[in-house]
């Protein structure tokens, strides 16, 4: 009997899992959908792939529901001042933007005052990117970041396309 219950739980804790990654995917598919266009215009801007901007901002604001996007409209997790006192007294440490718009513009220039910056310039390859951002010390944890980044990346190309901001365009016309 113990055994039957051992089972049952097993895969009722799996299920409860899988359901929680079906409701993040969706979460996420639809936080790049909204933001491919700007994502794109950055792009042309400071050419930094659009699937890269993409990738970050959806881990960083977990898919735009991390309380730092909803309350400070920062999508990156810069970290910065802010007028936001919680109930408690205390201050975030991230950045505050009035909207997100400005939270990508100010990722894409924090990324254009980076060392490798020069290198990567007009670079295609995402993973070069990725691996750049991770290792000059943007996230507290690159190995993991670097992962989480990596497996978005793949949702955003086959959600997007290569050609962003032509796609994107197309579909307002």
């Amino acid at each position: 009997m113990n055994l039957i219950k051992r089972i049952l739980r097993r895969k009722v804790l799996i299920l409860g899992l899988l359901a929680i990654m079906f409701s993040a995917n969706a979460q996420n598919k639809s936080y790049i959908a909204n933001h491919t266009l700007v994502a794109s215009i950055l792009s042309q801007t400071y050419s930094i792939p659009a699937s890269v901007i993409l990738a970050v901002a959806t881990i960083e604001s977990s898919g735009g529901n991390g309380p730092a996007a909803k309350v400070l409209n920062n999508h990156f997790g810069m970290i910065g001042k802010n007028d936001i006192v919680n109930k408690e007294g205390h201050k975030s440490r991230y950045k505050q933007y009035q909207n997100e718009i400005e939270s990508y513009i100010d990722f894409c220039k924090l990324m254009t005052r980076k060392r490798f910056y020069n290198k990567l310039k007009d670079n295609d390859n995402p993973m070069a990117w990725i691996k750049a951002i991770s290792g000059c010390g943007y996230s507290e944890v690159p190995e993991e970041w670097e992962q989480k980044v990596i497996s978005v990346l793949s949702m955003v190309k086959s959600q997007v396309g290569k050609d962003f901001l032509s796609q994107r365009l197309a579909s307002i016309k």
